[in-house]
């Protein structure tokens, strides 16, 4: 049983990573993962995340304002995430998985730089039609490999040039449907050997990712769009340099 320090704990960091989430629309894990791993087993702390993670997925994608029109533009990078993350879910338990998040995480880094110089680019909409869904397929090789949905999809959909709360939305679409795919896939491997594995925890952990995940969007609609710009990139850059060392060390 969880003492009264761990619960203050637990609920610190959700609360933490919920405003992460709320601002940029993304990083719940990571921040989460990365600050329970001090205290706790990275299985346990995977367990806590399951239900906060799904929910504010959830969240963002709902309360956003055009999922109608979003998911008729994206069902195919959607598809193609489904496709990636079912082919290349075996990949996330083998020998290269730090290689692949060192990878990975590099990209991000990249990624944030060249947008941190404002050298990023755009997907023409004429090419949307071939080019979401191998966006998608890619991005579910890669959760596949490593757990993390970020990659190409994040970059590409940052490329539509979407509306800040627009482009929050669509980061959710995706999430979501990774995040589902990829417990689906692994559920059915047998890779989850205790699916109901500290589930009062995870359910605890829920309400101040969602106090989190509040006070950070009502900061996002203050901000200015250069300013979320910013944020955008810096969160990206925070969250590669995270993986790339974590990875390393």
């Amino acid at each position: 049983m969880l003492s009264i320090g761990a619960i203050a704990f637990i609920g610190a960091v959700f609360l933490a990573a919920g405003l992460v989430k709320g601002v940029v629309g993304m990083g719940l894990p990571t921040v989460a993962m990365g600050l329970l791993a001090v205290t706790m087993p990275p299985a346990q702390a995977a367990a806590l995340l399951l239900i906060p993670s799904l929910v504010t997925n959830l969240w963002q994608l709902f309360t956003g304002p055009s999922f109608g029109g979003l998911f008729r533009r994206l069902w195919t990078m959607m598809a193609g995430v489904v496709i990636g993350t079912v082919a290349g879910a075996g990949l996330l338990t083998g020998a290269h998985t730090m290689v692949a998040s060192a990878a990975l995480g590099a990209a991000l880094v990249l990624y944030a730089l060249l947008g941190l110089a404002k050298a990023g680019f755009t997907t023409p909409a004429r090419h949307e039609a071939w080019i979401s869904p191998l966006v998608g397929v890619a991005t579910g090789l890669v959760t596949g490999a490593t757990g993390v949905f970020v990659i190409p999809a994040v970059p590409y959909l940052q490329s539509l040039r979407l509306h800040k709360e627009d482009l929050v939305q669509a980061l959710g679409l995706s999430f979501t449907v990774s995040t589902l795919a990829l417990g689906l896939r692994l559920f059915r491997a047998g890779a989850l050997i205790s699916p109901t594995a500290h589930l009062t925890g995870s359910i605890l952990a829920l309400a101040p990712a969602l106090a989190g995940m509040f006070i950070g969007q009502a900061l996002r609609q203050r901000m200015s769009v250069e300013t979320f710009r910013t944020v955008f990139f810096a969160g990206l850059l925070a969250l590669g340099l995270y993986l790339a060392l974590d990875a390393a060390l």
